[in-house]
């Protein structure tokens, strides 16, 4: 990629966004962060990003075909991280989401790339409705299925548990729980993962990436 490519990060102060900002910036993709308390913004600019500033909850289908039709590139890692309860989960993680989705794919040939982060099988999963867990999958389950069927192109992220660990590299795995067993992700990884994809110019044909913390390198993925 060249130093023109827009890359637009959706979610821009969560723990990944803040250490991917700076990855990005270094392989030379121009950064502007989606982010929703103004109390962040010199953060933000600090990282190198260009900051703006939106409540996802709050942006119709047609103010993200808007906001999106200048970047080349656009990563999904705003989420509710159960801070404000179930409403609010559904809100952030899934209609926001899927607006956003429908933003993008109707723009049509102009339409950016889109990486969204997610979890190890969340299309697959099986927990009790009556689960805490539940309105966090259900929703990243929804906005999967629905960018994989959005024509865009696109690329799921898949950690397992998140951690703040150092790693060395990475373990590609199957899209189950079972695969991934009891082995976690490092939000470091993950961020890593995320920038190596937003300055490549192809996905990989499987769109789904599962991964969790390992020993190869992030860019022989």
């Amino acid at each position: 990629m060249t130093d023109t490519h827009n890359v637009l990060i959706i979610g821009g102060h969560g723990k990944v966004a803040l250490l991917a900002t700076p990855m990005l910036v270094d392989a030379h993709l121009t950064v502007t962060s989606l982010f929703r308390n103004p109390d962040h913004k010199a953060e933000i600019e600090k990282l190198g990003a260009t900051p703006v500033l939106h409540d996802v909850t709050e942006l119709s289908v047609g103010d993200w075909a808007e906001l999106l039709r200048s970047f080349d590139t656009v990563v999904w890692t705003a989420g509710n991280g159960g801070k404000a309860g179930a409403d609010a989960t559904y809100a952030i993680d899934r209609d926001a989401a899927i607006a956003s989705i429908d933003g993008a794919a109707s723009l049509g040939a102009d339409a950016p790339r889109y990486i969204m982060v997610s979890y190890i099988g969340a299309t697959k999963h099986s927990v009790d409705p009556s689960h805490s867990f539940y309105p966090y999958a259900a929703s990243k389950k929804a906005a999967d299925e629905h960018l994989a069927a959005s024509g865009l192109d696109y690329l799921i992220l898949a950690p397992s548990a998140l951690t703040m660990d150092e790693v060395e590299g990475v373990t590609v795995v199957a899209d189950d729980q079972e695969a991934a067993g009891e082995r976690s992700t490092s939000r470091h990884l993950v961020a890593e993962v995320m920038a190596e994809f937003a300055a490549r110019e192809n996905f990989p044909d499987n769109r789904v990436l599962p991964f969790v913390d390992g020993t190869d390198p992030v860019s022989e993925i």
